[in-house]
């Protein structure tokens, strides 16, 4: 084999050197020197030697023709004036090559440092996969391509030679976790992303699969009826429904048309990747919309309702939503009543339903009323235990004492719970009987115990009237002996109003007094927290009230001394008067001594006045 490389080396050579002293070679001298051609002759045969040469360009493809094999290259014929020499390794792809095959390869050099032509048939296989991506890119076309290897975000794909890139997110429809499964497969492509710089492809098995399911939709929409039922399988969940893959077109079954029951969540009912019968409910051709349902193939729960549900009826069920009005008591899947928050006491004030009873809670009620053609029902469970106003009569009779918890209250009143859904209202009035009390809270807190006497009873309205001041004896008869009008007490200035303020006198007892009576003596006026002298000018009983003065007690200490100074003068008078008659009724003479006494009279007299 070196012996037949070394004589075609010598034979490239012999005709590089041929057409180098082509144009200076004399045609016409045969070997022995002696010419025998014409100069036409000679043209002819010029022509013809060009001929059997091809004409061929650097960096261009071209065909060869496999003419012989050393121990690592391939010698190919393509034309030339000599043959080019390709290694073994670059047909790795054509175990079955053999001499006079006919390939593809990119002409690099027409000669080297050697003289020698310069092929590669692994460019020649690149230069013309790049520009069949190309073309594929440009017409749409579906490329086979092997996947090589996995690289950070998705995979490296060989497509007719040249590395090209599939991204993660367009391997297939829906999100892939390992990519490693798709290694060593070939597959089909569509090129989508072409970098004519770095000569970078992107391609796509997603794009694919997209059109395919286009098209299965276009073709699964066109056969659709509603009512229709088809097999489906779980694809997607979340909280409002499942998506449902019908074989490439996917449908939405809603949470609500799962069960007939209520669900919290489809995962309650259904797993990812079951295999479920589903009913069309409805579909929309322009937006590719299927609604689809799976409690439709029962039929409604209310439609085979026991017979023995009447009204008065005990059933047991599943507490399955709460409101503030009430709650919803599940007795079957799709079967449920309404336990208001009027029928879970006999209590007469409403508390909310969560502080009877929580979700998930089994418990028992009666049916209190039953419309199975408007699949309506409604129950109670305070008749599941006695009214306990049944015997209220015997059991709080009037008169009677009680403690009982103090449960709400108003401007008028408090309400007293003496045992569950017996309560009575105990007025403000009716709380004590020495103080004014604007709102209860002022006198007790809620929420505390208090003791009741019963004053009134109400069968037909289910009302109590109690008090709690009753408890003791009326104190106003005892004040009505201490606080008579006229009389002066001792009292603190409590608070001071618009115009009047409140007095607290002895016994716990409080007293009015308008503002313009708390003048004192020095002109000024009694301020609160001021202990001071009040006289009782209106005492009321019946409406437990004490009116009193300050500025009355000091007037009339006033008027009494102006009293007495003038019956002391009066006295005085009276003595003189009688002085004087009875000098004259005597009948001594008058002396000059007289005359003084009567003057130093007169002068005390006049002193007097």
């Amino acid at each position: 084999m070196q012996a037949f490389l070394s004589e075609r080396r010598k034979h490239i050579l012999t005709q590089e050197q041929t057409n180098n002293t082509a144009a200076d070679f004399d045609w016409s001298i045969d070997k022995e020197g002696f010419s025998n051609y014409s100069k036409d002759e000679q043209a002819q045969m010029e022509s013809l030697y060009e001929q059997t040469l091809s004409s061929i360009t650097e960096k261009e493809i071209v065909k060869g023709t496999v003419v012989g094999f050393t121990e690592k290259e391939v010698v190919l014929n393509i034309g030339f004036k000599s043959d080019g020499l390709i290694a073994r390794t670059e047909f790795r792809d054509m175990p079955d090559l053999k001499i006079g095959d006919v390939v593809e390869v990119l002409l690099e050099t027409k000669e080297d440092l050697l003289g020698q032509l310069v092929l590669s048939r692994k460019k020649a296989v690149s230069e013309r996969a790049w520009e069949n991506i190309l073309k594929a890119n440009e017409n749409d076309e579906i490329v086979n391509g092997y996947v090589k290897t996995r690289t950070k975000g998705g995979l490296v794909v060989d497509v007719m030679g040249i590395d090209t890139f599939l991204p993660g997110s367009q391997i297939d429809t829906k999100p892939i976790k390992d990519y490693d499964i798709y290694v060593g497969q070939t597959m089909q492509f569509k090129v989508v992303k072409v970098n004519h710089s770095f000569k970078n492809v992107v391609i796509s098995h997603k794009v694919l699969i997209e059109e395919d399911i286009e098209a299965q939709k276009s073709d699964i929409l066109s056969k659709l009826e509603k009512g229709q039922v088809l097999e489906g399988t779980v694809k997607n969940m979340t909280t409002f429904g499942v998506f449902i893959d019908l074989g490439g077109v996917d449908g939405l079954l809603h949470i609500t048309d799962i069960s007939w029951g209520r669900i919290n969540h489809p995962e309650e009912v259904l797993h990812m990747d079951q295999k479920i019968n589903v009913v069309v409910l409805d579909f929309d051709d322009e937006k590719k919309r299927i609604s689809l349902g799976l409690k439709q193939l029962n039929a409604h729960p209310w439609e085979s309702l026991n017979t023995e549900l009447i009204v008065g009826a005990k059933v047991t069920g599943k507490i399955v939503n709460i409101a503030d009005y009430g709650a919803f008591l599940e007795i079957a899947p799709g079967v449920e009543g309404l336990i208001h928050v009027s029928e879970m006491s006999w209590s007469q004030h409403l508390r909310n339903p969560s502080d009877f009873m929580k979700l998930g809670d089994e418990i028992e009620a009666q049916i209190l009323t039953l419309d199975k053609d408007e699949r309506k029902m409604s129950l109670g469970i305070k008749q599941l235990k006695a009214d306990p106003w049944t015997n209220i009569v015997e059991k709080y009779p009037i008169g009677s004492k009680h403690k009982g918890i103090v449960r709400n209250m108003t401007n008028y009143g408090l309400f007293v719970e003496l045992e569950e859904g017996v309560d009575g209202l105990v007025h403000v009035s009716d709380l004590s009987w020495t103080k004014k009390i604007k709102h209860p809270n002022e006198f007790v807190k809620k929420d505390s115990e208090l003791e009741v006497i019963v004053l009134e009873v109400d069968l037909e309205n289910r009302r109590l009237s109690l008090g709690h001041k009753q408890l003791d004896e009326n104190p106003w008869d005892t004040f009505e002996t201490i606080f008579t009008p006229g009389s002066i007490h001792e009292g603190t200035v409590m608070k001071i109003e618009d115009k009047s303020a409140i007095i607290a006198l002895s016994y716990g007892v409080e007293g009015y007094a308008p503002v313009k009576q708390l003048y004192k003596e020095d002109k000024k006026t009694g301020k609160e927290d001021e202990v001071m002298q009040f006289k009782v000018t209106e005492f009321n009983k019946e409406n437990r009230r004490i009116v009193l003065s300050h500025t009355s007690v000091w007037k009339a200490d006033n008027e009494e001394k102006k009293v007495v100074d003038e019956k002391k003068k009066d006295a005085e008078k009276d003595k003189v008067s009688k002085a004087t008659k009875k000098l004259n009724d005597s009948n001594e003479k008058s002396t000059f001594g007289d005359i003084d006494a009567l003057t130093q009279l007169k002068t005390q007299m006049e002193k007097g006045e």
